[in-house]
């Protein structure tokens, strides 16, 4: 375990096929896993993980392709990303998750297939109901990726995952790509050396297309989930992951669903280049649903 500072360590597990995965840990009392979502790390939920950190010991995993953890693997599927959780949670003892959009549909797709998860509190999870129109975007990307145009692959994964704000729709792609271009090269010459950039996180994107795709219209899995689960949105949030949100609170035998009004994708994310909406007062929001929902657990095994 190293002392990286601001109350936080890091640590590394080894997952069931040999890569490290990292962690930063925080906080006293049982532990939660918080799994981030697409074009973060492990420091993106920092806001998150300090909130909860006077009652819950902290994990924050690298997912794979970040920071302390290892790289991707040509096969990567969900079952890869379930096993990395997996190697997390028998490290330290979790029973809980909280995931965010691609790792909020891990974390569900983890309390469906593993035991020992007893609660799952997930922010808006990169759980679509039609896999065609929602991952069309990835063979364009994979293709502007491998021709070394990294911004205009972002670019296409934002009109893809519906992340454009609505004035993209009367910018050129051109212009748009040559904009995002800059925004990269000014957070670089900012950047530490160790520093997660845009520009780092970028190639992750294809991953968390395959992940969306493989479950894809996979709802009706998850009726055997036997964990309570926390079902967290924002009504600014990505539309396309709505329709799951209203599917899976039919679908699961124990959830329980909130909707923040004027809230958008990012709200459990600290502010950053890709989270520019991103304040502390809303992430206090999230963490204060996500800390009474876990709580719970807390006094029902101390009254046990």
């Amino acid at each position: 375990m190293i002392d990286i500072g601001t109350s936080m360590t890091s640590g590394r597990v080894t997952s069931r096929d040999g890569t490290p995965i990292g962690y930063l840990k925080t906080g006293r009392g049982p532990a939660v896993v918080i799994m981030h979502g697409s074009m973060e790390s492990a420091r993106s939920h920092t806001l998150l993980a300090q909130a909860l950190a006077g009652d819950f010991t902290v994990y924050l995993p690298d997912r794979r392709g970040r920071g302390l953890s290892g790289p991707h693997r040509p096969d990567h599927s969900v079952r890869t990303e379930v096993e990395d959780l997996q190697a997390v949670l028998a490290e330290s003892g979790a029973q809980m998750v909280f995931g965010v959009s691609a790792g909020g549909l891990v974390a569900l797709e983890a309390a469906r297939t593993l035991p020992g998860i007893r609660m799952v509190a997930v922010y808006e999870p990169a759980l679509a109901m039609d896999a065609t129109r929602n991952t069309a975007w990835l063979e364009r990307f994979d293709r502007e990726l491998a021709d070394g145009r990294l911004a205009a692959a972002m670019i296409t994964s934002m009109y893809g995952l519906e992340l454009a704000p609505p004035f993209f729709k009367i910018m050129p792609r051109r212009l748009l790509a040559s904009l995002t271009e800059m925004a990269m090269k000014s957070e670089d010459s900012k950047a530490a050396p160790e520093a997660i950039t845009m520009r780092k996180l970028a190639p992750t994107i294809h991953y968390e297309g395959v992940l969306i795709a493989e479950m894809a219209g996979t709802v009706d899995a998850f009726r055997t989930v036997t964990a309570d689960v926390l079902i967290l949105g924002g009504s600014k949030g990505l539309p396309f992951l709505k329709p799951a949100r209203d599917a899976l609170a039919r679908t699961l035998p124990r959830s329980r669903r909130v909707e923040f009004p004027g809230l958008d994708h990012g709200a459990s994310s600290d502010p950053s280049a890709t989270n520019r909406g991103g304040k502390p007062e809303i992430v206090a929001q999230v963490a204060r649903e996500v800390r009474t929902f876990f709580t719970t657990l807390n006094s029902r095994q101390e009254t046990q």
